[in-house]
């Protein structure tokens, strides 16, 4: 058997790290398909197998946006009737990777667990991801990013004093712990496979991935550095020197002069009273250097702000929306965001200076004729066309 395909308008170069890399994505929500996108970006091949028989989920993009389905080849496939899951495990035997966010027991379920594609290919990565894991008295329940940094003591740990938790959007628990661990785990456990020749399974968990990006801060909490209430510390808008400030226009500023002498440059261009200089780690004087900050940075725009920090390591930044992200000078230069069709997105990353930079592009219409995908996989006509007509298949 050759590779896994590559669907119309996804590069066929074969350019990046990761190029021969042969991935089966099961389709899902949130976490695994960003993995697979990156995965598609940085070289590899990317096969998504989706239900033949699913509906609509509950926030459909257009194609040409749904980041969710580029870069890859996609196939409709009935894994709940024998044919078609032995079709997946014909695939899965000359594939490298195999990622899926299922809760756990699916898969197994239908045939088509670990130890049953090992059984196929004893050198394959079998990546899971799941919200808890795959035990625990939690692992078979539903959640989102909210749910997960909740159990794991992080969304307590957000948002001002005296004010409720804020969610940080879906990047802590669903992006950060789920897709970029995720990434890793396989990763690293192909490394591993190049010297053993073995494959493995990852189990990768979004409450431990997140729990994990936030070592640090547990490390500072055992050593009395860190207080459980929120809104009391360092990076969680206690100190006045690490937080945002609205400015003369209703906008605002980011303020992260931590370091003393980050902190002596701040005060010398805001102007800050020279006596908060020498005591910016005495929390009995945050109160009223936080007043004094606010009052200062209230007499100007933010941008007019912008421009007097522009060229000091004083660590203030304009706050810009998501729009206004895209054009700034830096962000352009180092063109950090790309055309996609007719939207602009963020650029793949990270950087690989060897090589291009492959943008995933959408799917042939429909995710590509079935007949000539699976043709790769050494399937005929013949056998495609009995598959689809038996509906195994999906259109």
């Amino acid at each position: 058997m050759t590779g896994l395909p590559t669907g119309a308008g996804v590069s066929t170069e074969g350019t990046g790290p990761l190029a021969g890399l042969k991935v089966i994505e099961m389709a899902g929500l949130g976490p695994v398909p960003l993995a697979a996108l990156m995965l598609s970006e940085m070289g590899a091949e990317v096969l998504r197998i989706e239900r033949a028989d699913a509906g609509q989920p509950f926030l459909r993009l257009p194609e040409e946006y749904d980041l969710d389905r580029h870069g890859r080849s996609i196939l409709k496939l009935d894994l709940k009737r024998p044919a078609g899951a032995e079709l997946l495990l014909r695939l899965a035997a000359s594939a490298d990777l195999l990622v899926e966010g299922f809760r756990p027991g699916v898969m197994e379920r239908l045939g088509l667990g670990p130890d049953v594609l090992f059984e196929r290919n004893p050198a394959l990565i079998y990546g899971r991801l799941t919200g808890f894991g795959q035990d625990g008295p939690l692992s078979g329940r539903a959640g989102h990013d909210i749910t997960y940094l909740a159990y794991a003591g992080l969304l307590h740990a957000i948002g001002r004093k005296e004010a409720p938790p804020v969610p940080p959007l879906n990047l802590v628990a669903d992006q950060g712990g789920g897709a970029m661990m995720l990434i890793v785990g396989v990763l690293a456990a192909l490394f591993q496979r190049s010297l053993t020749g073995k494959g493995q399974m990852v189990d990768a968990s979004m409450i431990e991935g997140a729990s994990m990006l936030a070592a640090p801060i547990h490390a500072y909490m055992a050593a009395g550095l860190w207080s459980d209430r929120r809104g009391e510390n360092l990076l969680d808008s206690g100190a006045p020197f690490y937080d945002t400030y609205e400015t003369a226009d209703a906008r605002h500023i980011a303020v992260g002069c931590l370091e003393p002498r980050f902190f002596g440059e701040f005060a010398r261009l805001l102007p800050l009273a020279g006596h908060f200089v020498g005591s910016q780690y005495d929390k009995s004087s945050w109160p009223a250097m936080r007043a004094a900050i606010a009052s200062r940075v209230r007499e100007k725009t933010r941008d007019e702000w912008a421009g007097l920090f522009a060229a000091s390591d004083a660590c203030v930044a304009p706050v810009l929306s998501l729009v206004e992200a895209r054009n700034h000078p830096h962000n352009c230069a180092r063109q950090s965001f790309v055309k996609s069709g007719r939207f602009e997105r963020p650029a793949p990353a990270p950087r690989f200076p060897q090589g291009p930079r492959a943008l995933a592009a959408t799917p042939a219409a429909g995710g590509g004729a079935p007949a000539s995908m699976l043709a790769r996989f050494g399937l005929s006509e013949e056998e495609v066309g009995a598959l689809a007509k038996a509906g195994i298949l999906g259109r």
